[in-house]
């Protein structure tokens, strides 16, 4: 990896962290844990269509990582651990499929997959099936989160490579 775009890659890293700590300290939009808008996906979402699967992986965990460690919630790690790798995982696997027209799609998919890759860290770490009742409202709030930061994304993507 040359330096311009290891420089790239850091930005990029820096910038997904401080939009992950900023919604940190907004409210909950609705009562309801694990739901929130995953805007630090936006840049996810952007490198995987712009970075090879590596560099992108190098991205999403050193973001989970330095946000753990920056919130001061290492519990929290697990979580965003498996949703990530599930959500990774998932777009890579789609970004051909969906085209780079359809990067809201790719998101919406994105999302459900870190949902679920999160409800299965809680049933582990409760050792109960009963926090299953949470995935259709992290459904609904996954699609309608992953839609936004997809669009977001779609749109820094093509006003980007205008210049």
């Amino acid at each position: 990896m040359d330096v311009k775009k290891l420089t790239k890659l850091g930005l990029l890293t820096g910038l997904a962290l401080i939009i992950f700590i900023v919604e940190l300290r907004l409210p909950d939009i609705v009562p309801i844990p694990g739901v929130k808008l995953g805007l630090a996906n936006i840049v996810t979402v952007y490198c995987i269509y712009s970075f090879s699967p590596a560099e992108t992986a190098l991205m999403l965990f050193s973001r989970i990582l330095l946000g753990a460690l920056f919130a001061g919630n290492l519990m929290a790690l697990w979580y965003s651990i498996a949703g990530g790798a599930m959500c990774f995982a998932g777009m890579v696997l789609l970004k051909k499929a969906a085209g780079e027209k359809n990067m809201w799609f790719l998101s919406v998919v994105g999302a459900l997959l870190h949902n679920i890759g999160q409800i299965c860290v809680a049933m582990l770490v409760l050792k109960s099936s009963t926090v299953i009742g949470y995935l259709p409202f992290l459904m609904v709030s996954g699609c309608i989160a992953g839609l936004f930061t997809g669009i977001c994304a779609q749109l820094i993507s093509s006003r980007l490579k205008k210049r």
